[in-house]
């Protein structure tokens, strides 16, 4: 079974928008996870824009008294954004390679040229019993270079696979992500993936075998107003339960 864990980014984005606590990412997290979600990730920038790192310690807590849940936080390993995870004791951070004024992630690491750089600061989290991931594009060539990381897993950014679902490119697309979720399953890192996944194009990606986890935000808002937040959650477990 793959895990689901919602992104609550646009929802903390929409309270920002009015200066309170509306809507409240704490009620909405805890929703989420009453209604059987395996996790809540968010994605603190340095701007706070959305997310903001005074939220990560409530966060925590709520998903804490749900056992067996996990609290992800994703963002760039900055010295105090470090710090704030570690402060928070989340299960997981996502290390991912954004600029300061990022409007969003669009790229997964260089290995190559920041592999290195990388490893004290997974050491850093390690230390405080915190699995690290790694954003990275569908690359075959990186993944020993992730696993010398000391990394524990790798999240795949689906963007190219949302872009190029129902096309002529889906095919040779989603080759890629499958040679480079096998090869990192045979360096024995774990395989998380985000970005643009939604209840359409969500079951096939799975197709890829041993997928642990995705995270999914903003299309999975828009489904909710759409569609309304309960059915669109039994519709995400339902497709994360058959794989």
């Amino acid at each position: 079974m793959t895990a689901l864990s919602v992104n609550v980014n646009k929802l903390a984005l929409l309270r920002n928008s009015r200066g309170h606590n509306y809507p409240s990412l704490e009620h909405f997290a805890t929703r989420f996870l009453e209604l059987g979600v395996q996790g809540i990730t968010v994605h603190p920038r340095p701007d706070e824009r959305h997310v903001k790192f005074a939220d990560l310690p409530a966060l925590a807590g709520i998903v804490k008294n749900f056992p067996g849940c996990e609290f992800n936080v994703e963002g760039f390993p900055s010295d105090d954004f470090l710090q704030r995870v570690i402060d928070c004791q989340a299960h997981q951070c996502t290390l991912v390679p954004d600029a300061a004024d990022q409007l969003t992630s669009d790229h997964g690491w260089n290995l190559h040229q920041h592999g290195q750089w990388l490893q004290p600061r997974i050491a850093r989290l390690q230390e405080k019993n915190i699995r690290v991931s790694l954003f990275l594009d569908p690359d075959p060539q990186q993944i020993k270079l992730a696993a010398a990381t000391g990394a524990e897993r790798i999240e795949l950014y689906t963007e190219s696979y949302a872009e190029a679902f129902a096309s002529s490119q889906q095919a040779h697309i989603t080759e890629q992500f499958c040679l480079t979720a096998q090869a990192a399953q045979a360096a024995g890192l774990g395989v998380n993936a985000g970005h643009d996944l939604n209840l359409q194009n969500l079951p096939q990606f799975l197709a890829i075998k041993g997928v642990l986890e995705v995270s999914i935000g903003h299309a999975l808002m828009v489904e909710c107003i759409e569609q309304g937040m309960e059915h669109v959650i039994r519709q995400y477990l339902r497709i994360c339960a058959a794989y």
